[in-house]
């Protein structure tokens, strides 16, 4: 072939080339297009509504009277939204805190326990530990405040049929009780989510590298603590954000066991039934709603997680680049 022919033929190729990747940007922008419009309408426009309306006063759901910062001045100068918010704060962390410690760390001992391939009836196993994840929050929490009756329940009846009534309590109605035992609860229904995902995670590594390990020697706990657990750390690291956000907005546990005002004194009050009361329902003793007062509320959630999922992705990638991976 000429040089002329070559040239042409390599223009032609150019071309078909640069026709293809418009084309292929094209798909793609398609295929985001939908998610985009799905996340704009009912994810990014509340959220800015939301901060906007923090600036706002007066009455209704939409206040009209801007205000600039003073909803975030009243909220904490003023002691009743002060304490209240301090308040709902430190029991949602104690709430997060309850939830690592016991639903992430049985999911994980579950999950341990389910990988091992001679475990028999582990389907059923499965299935029986993912089960309450599938029921209404609503639901289970009427039956557990009736299971924690002080006077009929089953659990206090049960302790005093084995002798143990000493042990028997009003759950739900002593302030030191009700958090952890509302958490508890709250751990029961969710430990499946955690417990498939830590089981996931391990189905993935190499039979191969345990194998090599069992034959030089390890023992079953330094397999799990040196070779799985490391290997899990980025599953490890999921399951905890999710958990983080999820106990940062959750509401429905504790409207369906303790109330809106997280009965008994407030001892059970979230940042969620905390921002409920005060912007739709009323917070005591201001009867009206507070629409810009609870907007306020709303932001200062989303920045307390957009804190700890930005903390989580920073020590992620940092631990990514130590790994080279």
């Amino acid at each position: 072939m000429s040089d002329a022919v070559l040239t042409e033929v390599g223009q032609v190729r150019e071309r078909a080339a640069a026709r293809w990747d418009v084309q292929r940007r094209r798909t793609w922008v398609l295929f985001l297009v939908p998610a985009v419009i799905v996340y704009t309408v009912f994810m990014a426009f509340p959220l800015f509504n939301s901060m906007r309306l923090s600036l706002y006063q007066g009455k209704g759901l939409t206040p009209e009277t801007y205000v600039g910062f003073a909803n975030y001045t009243e909220l904490f100068t003023n002691p009743l939204w002060r304490d209240r918010f301090f308040n709902a704060l430190r029991n949602t962390v104690v709430f997060f805190a309850i939830h690592m410690l016991v639903q992430n760390t049985l999911g994980l001992l579950f999950a341990s326990l389910l990988s091992n391939v001679h475990l028999r009836g582990r389907n059923i196993y499965r299935a029986v530990i993912f089960l309450p994840a599938t029921l209404s929050v609503l639901v289970t929490g009427f039956l557990w405040t009736l299971i924690l009756n002080p006077r009929w329940g089953m659990l206090n009846q049960l302790l005093e049929g084995v002798g143990l009534g000493a042990l028997a309590r009003p759950w739900l109605g002593d302030a030191n009780l009700a958090l952890p035992v509302i958490s508890l609860v709250s751990s029961w229904q969710w430990v499946g989510l955690p417990t498939m995902m830590f089981l996931a995670g391990l189905l993935t590594i190499s039979d191969e590298l345990l194998e090599a390990a069992r034959v030089d020697g390890a023992s079953a706990w330094q397999v799990f603590w040196r070779i799985k657990l490391p290997l899990l750390k980025p599953v490890i690291g999921i399951v905890s954000v999710l958990t983080f956000v999820g106990n940062f907005n959750a509401f429905d546990v504790i409207f369906a066991m303790a109330g809106a005002r997280g009965e008994p004194g407030y001892s059970t009050d979230l940042m969620a039934t905390f921002f409920y009361r005060t912007a739709i329902a009323g917070e005591h003793p201001v009867a009206q709603p507070n629409m810009g007062l609870g907007a306020a509320i709303a932001t200062i959630m989303f920045l307390i997680l957009l804190a700890g999922v930005s903390l989580w992705l920073i020590l992620g990638r940092e631990r990514d680049e130590k790994t080279g991976t």
